[in-house]
């Protein structure tokens, strides 16, 4: 074991103090010749770097939300100025879901094989180039063709967690990625007061082109950002890992482990069968299911309280004919001041959600807060059988948002948690890609079925989260208080756990090299 540690280490000097203080011995252990990235990390600790890592990821999450949130405003827009009948208004939302599912495994795979910023980078780039773009569109094709595109590139904003998640100390990491959410609400904000201003005045074009800003501003930044130390790690680089520590530990004031760095070279990243290896592979299958249902529900609930506070209440809606029959399907009407103050409200309850998912997540761990989270929103949608009155409806659908977006959030923790560095942007992109399925598909269940029957519409949703519920208490790991895992060639839970979990003495890892 020795001599096949000592094989593939990499001789890493200790970073002084920038006052030439000596090195203290909680994290320079004599007695320790070898130190694994996750010792480093949770040496650093949560500092400078991290703060600023976390307002750029943020952006990036602010910018995904904004080009979502248009969706709502463009598509009314459209249908009255190019008088555009109802289906090619549905298939504008359509095609951008279609976008981000055909794409959000293609950019984990790059991510994997080619590097997380790099992946990234593209994905951001592609972005903004199409999104300022098809604000000159002329006609409805080319539009449609463009937002497919945007929709192509949002698919790899995920990936910005996997970076993110790679960079944080194990105590710090759930509470951070849950308070990005924060940064995706304030994009759906941010949006509707934008279009208050700007649509009035100027129109959908300059909306189109205005909401590229965050994305302008994140692809300027994105050249701040370093590699993943634990990819280049994986890759074999290891100078640019030891710079990239460096380059944190010199930010945070804070000094690095003394010793060699351990490196777990593995070529074959990003593959797919790695994600269904025996030990795998139940944890991908109920993941899988797991977004679809978060999607499926989270999106669904949007569209569902749009159509029931137009009825008034479940009763209403049942009973209610519809006079869309009667009416021309180029009929239309353009969004008032209220439909947008309607839209800001009902975005307000996903605050609430991520303080709850905040709370209990390190105190219940990741799977029982899933499972609890999907629970209390089919439980709502349960409640909503009763005919209750506005005031009643509106606390449910807030309480099941607030709900069904923390569990959204407990799943962006936990998917980068339980994959190993060498398919952690794959694991995400493929669970991502499950999500735009379920968001395609809710449309004719929230839209389409409740023509139906309402009560069928809501027994479809509480019964789908009720089996998300089970498939979170199903899962076969639970990754609450534990270290990150580097290379797919190991037995979960083999890594280190982190220097900062035992003070003075640090566990001694029983990985080696794969070489």
């Amino acid at each position: 074991m020795k001599s096949r540690l000592k094989g593939s280490a990499w001789d890493l000097e200790a970073v002084e103090l920038d006052d030439g203080a000596a090195v203290p011995k909680e994290f320079a252990n004599p007695t320790d010749d070898t130190f694994m990235v996750e010792d480093a990390v949770e040496a650093i600790g949560f500092g400078k770097f991290q703060w600023k890592l976390s307002v750029l990821t943020g952006l990036a999450w602010m910018a995904d939300a904004m080009e979502m949130m248009i969706l709502s405003i463009l598509a009314p827009q459209l249908h009255c100025e190019w008088r555009l009948p109802s289906w090619q208004v549905a298939l504008l939302t359509s095609v951008v879901f279609v976008g981000m599912m055909s794409s959000s495994t293609l950019w984990g795979n790059i991510s994997d094989q080619y590097g997380r910023k790099t992946g990234l980078k593209i994905s951001v780039l592609w972005t903004l180039y199409y999104g300022i773009l098809s604000a000159f569109a002329p006609v409805y094709s080319w539009i449609l063709v463009l937002r497919g595109l945007v929709g192509f590139g949002i698919g790899g904003v995920p990936q910005s967690v996997t970076l993110y998640a790679e960079f944080l100390p194990m105590k710090a990491r759930a509470k951070c990625i849950l308070l990005i959410e924060v940064f995706w609400a304030i994009g759906t904000v941010f949006e509707v007061v934008l279009a208050v201003f700007v649509m009035p005045s100027l129109g959908w074009r300059w909306l189109l082109i205005l909401s590229a800003v965050p994305l302008l501003l994140f692809a300027v930044l994105c050249f701040w950002l370093p590699e993943s130390a634990r990819y280049d790690v994986l890759s074999g680089n290891q100078e640019k890992a030891i710079a990239t520590l460096k380059r944190i530990a010199t930010e945070n004031g804070a000094p690095m482990p003394l010793g060699k760095l351990i490196i777990s070279r593995q070529e074959d990243r990003g593959k797919m069968r790695d994600l269904f290896t025996p030990h795998f592979r139940w944890t991908t299958l109920l993941l899988w299911f797991i977004w679809f249902s978060n999607a499926f529900s989270y999106y669904g609930l949007v569209l569902l309280t749009t159509e029931l506070f137009q009825a008034g209440d479940v009763c209403s809606i049942s009973s209610r004919k519809k006079a869309v029959e009667a009416k021309c399907s180029l009929a239309c009407e353009y969004l008032s001041e209220e439909d947008y103050m309607d839209l800001l409200w009902t975005t307000l309850s996903e605050f609430p959600g991520v303080l709850v998912t905040l709370w209990i997540i390190d105190r219940l761990g990741r799977k029982k807060t899933m499972a609890l989270c999907f629970v209390i929103f089919s439980f709502c949608s349960l409640l909503l059988f009763i005919c209750v009155g506005r005031n009643v409806l509106t606390l449910l659908l807030f309480i099941a948002r607030a709900f069904i977006s923390g569990g959204f959030q407990a799943a962006y923790v936990y998917t980068p948690e339980v994959y190993p560095t060498a398919t952690r942007a794959l694991g995400l992109g493929t669970c991502s890609g499950m999500a735009r399925v379920g968001a395609l598909i809710t449309p004719f269940i929230a839209q389409v079925m409740l023509e139906s029957s309402v009560y069928l519409t809501l027994a479809v949703y509480s019964g789908c989260c009720l089996l998300a519920a089970l498939a979170s208490c199903f899962l076969p790991i639970e990754t609450k208080g534990r270290g990150l895992q580097e290379s797919s060639h190991r037995e979960w839970g083999q890594e280190m756990v982190g220097r900062g979990m035992h003070g003075a003495g640090v566990t001694r890892s029983n990985s080696g090299s794969q070489e």
